[in-house]
């Protein structure tokens, strides 16, 4: 590890706490990044010992400050990790291009972790992450919060019943994206709101003025720093049918969208992946929408279709799963007396809980790291299809594509000086 890494102030305060051991059933627990999905995942952890929160934001800082008056408060998760020893696990929910380093950190010291989706911002940085898990071997979840929920659950298992027969073709959607897109990077600069860390926020992207279509929220639709609409609900959509099918890695990806602005993500887009036959499963195409862009609802027999789902074309029928809410047969009439039997997946007790409990006992989590990081690459091969203009062939074994050179910036982007971690 650099000693780059340690670098900076990062330390904001340190507050009073009790000098006594936390109790033996509850984990030690610092958050990364505590304003907007950290703030729910926060909430969603506060049943254990908060004992440090990081964010480079100081009015997010603050406001998690009073609801944990007991944790100590850093600026600089590299500072954090380095000097406080009492951390048992970590809880990232930064900007997407900040996500992989400090995994890569906690993992390498033995930390649990859970992390927002998308795992990470590129194919190279998935591959690094699982390869770090799998040397750890701590508790590890990704933010795909519905994959613990009960109808995600039971639609996987309705596909893998059989029901619809052999699956060959896959359609997911989403509505996002609900921030700007398709657009060119803004001129000028700003003042650095007094507030903000802009070096730290920053991190590993390339450097940029601050400007407030950045941050908060807007960063999303950057390739700087977030993933697009794909990015961002891939591992939500397709998650469904990713996990039901066993997809595992493409052999190749398309995707076409919105006029191609070198900054930012398509206003809309479609995507192809190819899939190769697994075991006695077929091969499957996946075709992802998003922007408005949705398959014909005739698939399914109904009039229009929900904001955010997934459509399984089998040899027997279609599945339609509004996303983490229910799924449907179609056509109705040839399954009207289905049922699903022999249920093998367990009743999640939560995806916070699920992970907490994975920490203190060893159970198992179903959104592990394993599992998020093949799920994140697959889905991150479509950004860099759609950037480099043409139809990516990807060796899975390598993790290289085959057929160009155009797309290599794409799959792995360069850290700026003093981020890196290798």
């Amino acid at each position: 590890m650099k000693q780059s890494l340690s670098a900076g102030a990062g330390l904001l305060l340190v507050r009073s706490w009790g000098k006594g051991q936390a109790p033996s059933d509850k984990l030690n627990i610092a958050a990364i990044g505590v304003g907007g999905r950290g703030w729910d995942n926060l909430r969603g952890v506060a049943g254990e010992n908060i004992v440090a929160l990081c964010d480079v934001d100081l009015n997010h800082l603050a406001n998690a400050a009073k609801v944990f008056p007991n944790a100590r408060l850093w600026t600089d998760y590299r500072r954090m990790l380095e000097r406080q020893k009492d951390i048992d696990a970590v809880v990232i929910s930064t900007p997407d291009h900040t996500h992989a380093l400090p995994m890569m950190l906690a993992l390498q010291m033995g930390k649990h972790v859970y992390c927002e989706k998308p795992l990470v911002h590129t194919p190279w940085e998935a591959r690094q992450v699982r390869e770090a898990a799998r040397k750890a071997k701590v508790a590890t979840q990704m933010g795909n919060q519905a994959h613990s929920s009960e109808p995600l659950r039971i639609a996987v298992e309705v596909l893998r019943s059989g029901v619809i027969g052999a699956v060959r073709e896959v359609h997911a959607w989403s509505d996002r994206p609900i921030w700007p897109q398709g657009i060119e990077r803004p001129a000028g600069s700003k003042p650095v709101p007094p507030y903000l860390f802009w070096e730290f926020w920053l991190g590993p992207a390339p450097e940029r003025p601050y400007h407030d279509g950045y941050h908060p929220f807007a960063w999303r639709g950057w390739w700087d720093f977030g993933t697009g609409a794909l990015g961002d609900m891939g591992c939500h959509i397709i998650d469904t049918a990713y996990w039901a099918l066993e997809l595992g890695l493409p052999t190749s990806v398309e995707m076409e969208g919105s006029p191609r602005t070198p900054e930012t993500g398509p206003k809309a887009s479609r995507a192809i992946y190819e899939f190769p036959a697994r075991g006695n499963q077929p091969p499957v195409k996946l075709f992802w929408y998003d922007g408005g862009l949705k398959p014909d609802p005739a698939l399914v027999g109904e009039q229009s279709l929900a904001p955010n789902g997934v459509i399984c074309v089998g040899e027997k029928g279609a599945f339609y799963f509004i996303h983490a809410r229910e799924y449907r047969l179609h056509p109705k009439e040839r399954f009207e007396g289905f049922q699903l039997t022999n249920r093998t997946l367990p009743v999640s007790p939560g995806h916070y809980e699920e992970w907490i409990q994975a920490c203190k006992t060893g159970s198992p989590t179903y959104s592990n790291f394993e599992y998020a990081t093949t799920l994140t690459e697959a889905v991150l091969l479509g950004n860099a299809a759609y950037r480099a203009g043409e139809k990516l062939y990807w060796d899975g074994a390598t993790g290289r594509v085959t057929n160009t050179r155009k797309a290599d910036e794409f799959i792995r982007m360069p850290y700026r000086k003093g981020w890196e971690w290798w």
